[in-house]
């Protein structure tokens, strides 16, 4: 949507106000008797009051009508969204996803929230601490209806059609190559503009952050600046027919009704908001020698537990690059883990696997199970003339990466029906190149 303005930073302490109310921000407090305009103050605490400053999250809105003016809740059909990691036995496999289908909307017409999906996942939100992979499929905008998720963030990765958000904040347009963050308890609606597909992590428990940068120094991979978060607007429309607040709560999906539209917020400030983020403005470090790096290098945000330098989870991307390293082996190294390892692909071919593994597919690498590259790439990078080269050009692989031991549902192993068993061919070709034989060459 051309038009659309944002305001810049990660974490920051913004504040926003709809040009249509100017002064609409009390000054100098958050809760005074009377909010200008007639609205009303409410919170949005992201974090525990008593949490450290640096870590302290809350939104302070100022909104014509508050949250809590709505019938009670009542459950609603959860669909393929789940947090029962207990339906179908484990599997430890390489598991791999073709492209996951996209209902055309002259079959059915099916929204965002129709069409989550999740994939696999671990823990628990009733104990805050856990994890959700999901997909989306849709073909339909939300119409009178929002969406919260009281359990924790989600992070949205848009793989197919534009994603139109709208927030309690404001406004966010978010296109394949973009992620965006909406942060627990933040209602929101979807609109699309055709067949739409993409990713979901979901985290409890914790938000996401910047990693740290260590001995890079103060600048690099996401850069705070390139963060954008929505200004201030706001609608004064009442629904006699209803508008339905959707929560997603302790797993399962409640419904309520209201006659008025949530999107009511005139002016907010705060640091606790959803923020936007376009993976090209990342600054990719990476080897200038020899060997392969870790992948951490290509971290874009985090969600760290209360175990120094472990995960609940990474989004890392593969993006566009140079590949520049000595008698080296150029694409990812064969590895065994002791975190889990989801990948999806928005566009393009991913350099360990050319055939395959297909742009709105996935893979699943679980913890301690075999991957890495296939016979073919094996076989073309071991005899590569070793020159500078552009990698993954026009491709944006990523990754989801875990300390859980996640759990595929039968909706990802069954009843989507995209699993593509003849993965583990891929490795079949893989022979011996052992030579007992073999004597260092003299120098």
């Amino acid at each position: 949507m051309a038009g659309l303005k944002y305001m810049s930073g990660f974490g920051n302490e913004f504040s926003s106000e709809d040009p249509r109310c100017p002064g609409s921000l009390p000054e100098g407090q958050n809760n005074p008797q009377v909010c200008p305009y007639g609205l009303y103050a409410e919170q949005l605490s992201g974090s525990a009051f008593t949490c450290p400053r640096s870590t302290n999250k809350r939104s302070w809105l100022y909104r014509i009508l508050p949250s809590v003016k709505h019938k009670p809740f009542t459950p609603m059909p959860c669909g393929d969204l789940t947090e029962n990691w207990d339906e179908v036995e484990p599997d430890p496999n390489q598991l791999r996803w073709l492209p996951f289908t996209i209902l055309k909307s002259t079959e059915k017409k099916v929204d965002f929230v129709a069409g989550l999906h999740t994939i696999c996942g671990a823990g628990n939100s009733k104990s805050r601490n856990g994890i959700g992979i999901h997909v989306f499929t849709c073909n339909t905008s939300m119409v009178d209806k929002c969406f919260n998720n009281s359990d924790g963030d989600f992070l949205i990765v848009p793989q197919q059609g534009d994603i139109l958000i709208t927030t309690e904040f404001g406004k966010m347009m978010v296109e394949p190559n973009e992620i965006c963050v909406i942060q627990q308890g933040m209602r929101f609606s979807v609109d699309v503009f055709g067949e739409t597909r993409g990713y979901i992590l979901e985290v409890y428990g914790a938000h996401f952050e910047l990693p740290d940068l260590g001995p890079i120094g103060a600048n690099g991979l996401a850069n705070p600046r390139d963060f954008l978060c929505p200004v201030a607007w706001f609608e004064d429309r009442t629904v006699p027919s209803g508008y339905t607040i959707i929560n997603k709560y302790q797993g399962k999906l409640f419904a309520c009704q209201q006659d008025f539209s949530p999107f009511n917020v005139v002016a907010w400030h705060g640091n606790y908001t959803p923020y936007k983020y376009n993976l090209k403005h990342f600054m990719a470090v990476n080897c200038v020698a020899f060997d392969h790096a870790d992948p951490s290098i290509f971290t874009v945000l985090t969600a760290k537990s209360t175990k120094p330098g472990v995960a609940i989870a990474d989004f890392v991307i593969f993006p566009p690059r140079w590949g520049v390293a000595d008698h080296t082996f150029r694409p990812p190294y064969y590895h065994r883990n002791c975190m889990s390892e989801f990948m999806g692909l928005i566009k393009g071919h991913y350099e360990a696997k050319e055939e395959g593994f297909q742009p709105g597919g996935g893979s699943l690498h679980s913890i301690m199970t075999p991957h890495g590259p296939d016979a073919d790439c094996f076989q073309k990078n071991s005899t590569a003339e070793l020159k500078p080269e552009r990698v993954a050009e026009g491709t944006m692989a990523f990754m989801f990466e875990s300390s859980f031991s996640m759990a595929v549902t039968k909706w990802g192993l069954e009843t989507c029906q995209r699993l593509d068993k003849t993965y583990y061919q891929c490795w079949e070709r893989l022979r011996s190149h052992f030579n007992p034989n073999w004597k260092p060459s003299k120098q």
